[in-house]
């Protein structure tokens, strides 16, 4: 590494740097695992044998057997946890108000990293921990459900970087992934397939968990591998705890049978993303914890992590983010409504915590536990701030670009983390619980969107139990860090394709030697057009658009303002010196520029909800430019991009059933759920048409007259108001029963842009969340269908 100590700061030699970086340590781990006899190559050669084959077995050399692949010899288990939408400043271990005892356990007998950076937003933080290159290199510019057709943004991972669990794999590891996959393609995630990009395809041998960005944690759409699984009726589901218990199960499991082969776990729930969800247990006990508000929060927080050691004894607190309100400017009912949603966000964080320890213990109480790397890293990204400024009990209104009002919210104020609502804390909250940094989720160019707490432990390795360590490092040094630490070569070939280098560095020396040199360099970041970039202690930020805005406008590269900060000096960001220093920050600015053309950046994009809208933006379909559907019983959990795309159109759904004698009642078809969407149904054996406008209205239109029994075509004609291009107009809904007008309603009001989040559309069943209050999902149908029709005009 003495390459790198005559770096210069100009352009071409920051990016050489890096280069020469990525293929020094490459190289060092190609020495290191050349001893071990793991291949460059991978799959290896099929089996032949080598002996000598003669007429007959007696004049042939005795049977032998392909072997299993072994391992590294003493290869460690690996447990990689991955919270969601956490931040620096919100569990206990990093300063924050929230109970976190397991991590206080590994931090105690590991190690705290305090600079260990995201990409500020969740599928391109995953993309770029599975595959150790940065989130462009690997199209995972944003999250799937705003793909462009560029190559940085696709959401279509590449087959030239494999993932860490394939490489394990076929290094004869045992793999799982349990919870979120937000990284197979949304036009990808139906049974039809391809399923080469679900978790199965990716490298895992179990998966178990849920296709999307988010999931109701009482109602929540799941799979097992790529079979769906059925819906509970345990009265007492949860979804944190479900996940747990699959962890345990698998990983119990398989070392009882392979007890010699080390594995590779995945956990990564779903919590704290929205929906804050949680049992009311678990929220009592932080009652009346946070009346003070944010402002104080922060005070207090950040008092604590200076007693921890987890921010330098001279950092500064950072000024509230513009936009934010003072906590002393609200009345007192916004009070006690922003004070209740940070109560029920701080038993949903604890909940999480509690149920990772129940993973951790079962593998400690494995044999041979002692030699287990665990990896906790609280947070894909910094606290999400799009609940808005006042709070949201629906986070679908913000992807359809609408705010919501703390007056209205306030009526559900004892229904919070309950599973009637997709509730998320004010944007404050967010900023408070990224404690000491700037800004929140979304937001690539400050701390408060990247920056995220680290715990690594190993019994058997790491001695320093408690240690703090300050290095800067990224998401991307994860994969090669595990390459070097179990000795294996990171493939140039990876199932017949040749593999990109891996972008990140390896921090393993930082685990025996807080003092170990710091050998990531330069790092950038980018999202929708919020821009960083850090060279051996100095970072520039250039902000775009404050993430509780779901509308940008008004977007000019050329004229983004850019900030300055020494952070070896200003830990937390809080003095910019672009005005003191211009030299430095036009170099830093040409060093973006640099790095943006090598890593599939550019062409910048500063849209946000107008790219959820699948269709607009051309995204794949399955379905093509059909305009005609028919599906049968047993088509459940249609993702929206695989779905009819209904909205902003006129479309008719005709229904073929036969009611027995005795009746039926039960779901006809859905699409979406809590959140949004409609659903046709019979409910005291009356055709029934519900349509759910983003939980501020549910419309409901039902047939006077019960259907006798026998055979019935159901139709709903929905007509649409608006021209084309014209986003959520009014609609008139006609029911009809045998070609006869029996029902008709008016909506005021359409779904604009996203209809749910995480939920399809279901033929017979409800298998997600419902879509108003008169019904228990699976709410199945109790008659027989003979198939759904879909006709868009």
């Amino acid at each position: 590494m003495n390459l790198m100590r005559g770096v210069t700061g100009s352009v071409a030699s920051a990016g050489l740097a890096t280069v020469a970086l990525t293929f020094a340590f490459t190289g060092s781990v190609l020495a290191q695992s050349a001893s071990t006899g793991t291949p460059s190559v991978l799959p290896r050669s099929d089996f032949q044998f080598s002996g000598t084959v003669g007429r007959t077995i007696l004049d042939s050399d005795p049977p032998q057997f392909p072997q299993p692949v072994q391992a590294p010899q003493g290869a460690p288990n690996v447990v990689l946890i991955l919270l969601d939408d956490a931040g620096y400043g919100q569990f206990a271990t990093f300063g924050g108000g929230i109970a976190s005892p397991t991590m206080d356990a590994l931090a105690a007998e590991g190690l705290r990293f305090t600079r260990f950076h995201t990409t500020a937003l969740c599928s391109p933080t995953r993309a770029a921990l599975m595959t150790g290159r940065n989130h462009h290199s690997v199209a995972a510019g944003v999250i799937a459900e705003t793909a462009t057709g560029y190559e940085g943004y696709t959401a279509i991972l590449p087959r030239n970087a494999g993932t860490v669990a394939e490489v394990l794999r076929q290094n004869g590891y045992m793999t799982a992934w349990i919870g979120k996959n937000h990284n197979t393609p949304t036009w990808e995630a139906s049974a039809a397939g391809p399923f080469d990009r679900w978790a199965n395809g990716l490298g895992f041998d179990y998966f178990y968990g849920f296709n999307a960005g988010d999931m109701s944690h009482f109602n929540p759409i799941l799979y097992e591998n790529r079979n769906l699984v059925p819906t509970s009726d345990d009265p007492d589901y949860y979804l944190t705890t479900d996940l747990a218990d699959h962890a345990v199960d698998w990983v119990r499991k398989v070392k009882t049978i392979a007890p010699d082969r080390p594995f590779f776990l995945y956990v990564a729930p779903g919590a704290t993303h929205s929906p804050h969800q949680v049992p009311e247990q678990w929220i009592e006990p932080y009652r009346g914890k946070f009346d003070a508000g944010w402002d104080a929060y922060r005070e207090q927080a950040f008092a604590r992590q200076k007693e921890l050691g987890v921010v330098p004894a001279e950092a500064e607190l950072t000024a509230r983010s513009d936009g934010l309100p003072a906590w002393d400017t609200l009345n007192a009912d916004q009070k006690r409504l922003y004070a209740r949603m940070m109560e029920v966000f701080a038993g949903y964080g604890a909940n999480v915590d509690h149920e990772m320890g129940r993973v951790v213990e079962a593998v400690k109480a494995l044999p041979g536990a002692d030699n287990t790397i665990f990896i906790y890293i609280a947070g894909d990204n910094g606290s999400s701030a799009e609940g808005g400024i006042e709070g949201s009990v629906n986070e679908n209104l913000f992807f359809n670009g609408f705010p919501e009002s703390w007056q209205e919210n306030l009526k559900v104020i004892d229904e919070l983390g309950g599973p009637k609502h997709y509730n998320h804390f004010p944007s404050a909250w967010a900023h408070a619980m990224n404690t000491p940094f700037q800004w929140t989720k979304q937001v690539a160019s400050h701390f408060g969107g990247t920056r995220n707490p680290m715990i690594v432990s190993w019994p058997a390795r790491i001695t320093e139990g408690g240690g703090v360590r300050s290095q800067f490092l990224h998401t991307i040094d994860i994969v090669p860090t595990l390459y070097d630490l179990i000795g294996i070569t990171p493939p140039a070939e990876l199932n017949g394709v040749p593999q990109k280098p891996i972008e990140g560095i390896s921090f393993a020396p930082v685990l025996d030697d807080a003092g170990a040199e710091e050998r990531h360099k330069v790092q950038y970041f980018e999202m929708a057009g919020a821009r960083g970039i850090y060279e051996v202690g100095w970072v520039a930020s250039a902000m775009a658009f404050a993430p509780w805005n779901p509308i940008h406008t008004g977007y000019d590269v050329d004229k983004q303002e850019w900030e300055l900060y020494n952070i070896d000096e200003d830990f937390t960001q809080a003095h910019d010196l672009a005005a003191e220093n211009p030299e430095k920050l036009r170099q830093m600015q040409d060093l973006w520029w640099a790095e943006a053309a090598r890593h599939n950046v550019l062409p910048l994009d500063w849209r946000a909800v107008e790219r959820l809208n699948s269709e607009e933006m051309g995204r794949p379909s399955l379905a093509g430019d059909a305009t005609s559907f028919t599906y049968y019983p047993g088509q459940v959990a249609l993702p929206n991009d695989a779905a009819p795309r209904i909205l902003n159109r006129s479309w008719t759904l005709t229904a073929d059933i036969d009611v027995p004698e005795s009746g039926a009642q039960g779901m006809i078809a859905t699409h979406g759920g809590l959140v949004g969407g409609y659903g046709l149904y019979l409910r005291d054996g009356r055709p029934t048409f519900v349509y759910n406008y983003l939980a501020l209205e549910r419309h409901t239109i039902t047939a006077p007259d019960q259907l006798p029994a026998g055979k019935a075509e159901l139709q709903v004609d929905f007509a649409y108001h608006g021209a084309a291009g014209e986003f959520g107009k009014s609609a008139t809904v006609t029911l009809k029963v045998n070609g006869s007008d029996v029902a008709k309603g008016e909506l005021p009001k359409t779904i604009p842009i996203q209809i749910s989040l995480g939920e399809g559309f279901d033929v017979g069943e409800d298998v997600g969340s419902a879509v108003d209050f008169t019904y228990t999902p699976p709410f199945a149908f109790t008659g027989a269908i003979e198939q759904v029709k879909i006709d868009l005009k």
